[in-house]
C-alpha cells in the first residue's frame, strides 16, 4: 500500500492514514487502498477488531487540493463515478461485520468527518477540531451525510451542515459525535482498553448486533420489528457460539474464542 499502513496485534488490525504531509488528505488512490484494505480485514477470521488513525498532526483533512483541482474540470459523468466511488469507500467501512474504532488524534475536517462517522466507535483527543466545511466551497456534504446524521442526529447536523462552523472535541462529545475524549497522553490507553472489550465478546456476537444496530436504528418499533428481535435472539441462542458463551459463563470458565476448554 502506498499511502496506508496496517499493524496486527492480538487481532487488533490497525489502519493508519500515512499522507501527515497533507494532513492525510485522500484522493481517489487512498480512497481505493482504504476500501480494499477494510474489504480484506472483513474476510480474516483472525481480525477481531480494526482501528482506523493517521499519521502526523491531523487525523483526515478531508479531500487533496490537488484531486479537488483535477474534479472542477470534471463532466457530470465522471464527477458520479469519482463520488460513487468515495461512498462505496464509506459503506465498505459502515458496513464491515469487525467492529471499527476511530483513533482521533487529531483535526478532522469535511470527508474526515464522515470516516469518524463511519466507525462504531470514535474516541478523540481533547485538542481536536471537527469541521464540515462543504458549504463554504459551494458544496455539501452529500455522501458523508447520511452517516454523519446518524453518528450526530439531526439536530446538530442542521447546525454544522449549514454554518460549516469548526467545533471542538467537548462539542463533538456533548452531541454524540464520539463516544470518549481524552488527553493526548492518555488516547492510546484508551483505544486499547475499548479494543480489548472488543476482542473479548464473541465474534459470531459482536457482528450481529453491528447488524441490529444499522438495521433498526430509528425504525418503528412495529410487531414486524418485534418479530424480527425475536427471531434474532432464537437464533444466536441455538448458535455454537451463544451455547458455548451461556456454558463457559455457567461453568466460570474462558469461552471457547478466548481459549477456553
Amino acid at each position: 500500500m502506498k499511502y496506508l499502513e496496517l499493524r496486527f496485534d492480538a487481532g487488533v488490525a490497525t489502519v493508519t492514514l500515512n499522507r501527515p504531509e497533507v494532513r492525510n488528505a485522500f484522493n481517489d488512490e487512498v480512497i481505493a487502498e482504504l476500501t480494499a484494505v477494510f474489504a480484506e480485514l472483513d474476510s480474516r477470521a483472525e481480525v477481531r477488531c480494526i482501528v482506523l488513525t493517521g499519521n502526523g498532526p491531523a487525523f483526515c483533512a478531508g479531500a487533496d487540493l490537488n484531486w479537488m483541482k483535477r474534479m472542477a474540470g470534471y463532466s457530470r459523468d465522471e464527477n458520479l463515478a469519482d463520488a460513487g466511488a468515495l461512498a462505496n469507500m464509506l459503506r465498505v467501512i459502515y458496513r464491515c461485520a469487525k467492529p471499527t474504532l476511530a483513533r482521533v488524534h487529531g483535526d478532522a475536517y469535511a470527508g474526515g468527518v464522515g470516516l469518524v462517522a463511519v466507525c462504531d466507535i470514535a474516541v478523540s483527543v481533547d485538542t481536536a477540531h471537527f469541521c464540515l466545511s462543504e458549504v463554504k466551497l459551494g458544496l455539501i456534504p452529500a455522501t458523508v451525510g447520511p452517516y454523519v446524521i446518524r453518528a450526530m442526529g439531526e439536530r446538530a447536523a442542521h447546525r454544522y451542515f449549514l454554518t460549516a462552523e469548526r467545533f471542538g472535541a467537548a462539542e463533538a462529545l456533548r452531541i454524540g459525535f464520539v463516544h470518549e475524549v481524552v488527553a493526548a497522553d492518555q488516547l492510546d490507553a484508551k483505544v486499547a482498553e475499548l479494543a480489548r472489550s472488543l476482542v473479548q465478546a464473541g465474534p459470531a456476537a459482536v457482528k450481529a448486533c453491528k447488524s441490529l444496530v444499522q438495521d433498526i436504528g430509528g425504525r418503528n418499533i412495529t410487531q414486524l420489528l418485534v418479530d424480527r428481535t425475536v427471531r434474532d435472539i432464537a437464533d444466536v441462542r441455538a448458535s455454537d457460539e451463544g451455547r458455548e458463551g451461556i456454558q463457559a459463563f455457567l461453568a466460570k470458565r474462558k469461552p471457547g474464542w478466548l481459549g477456553g476448554a
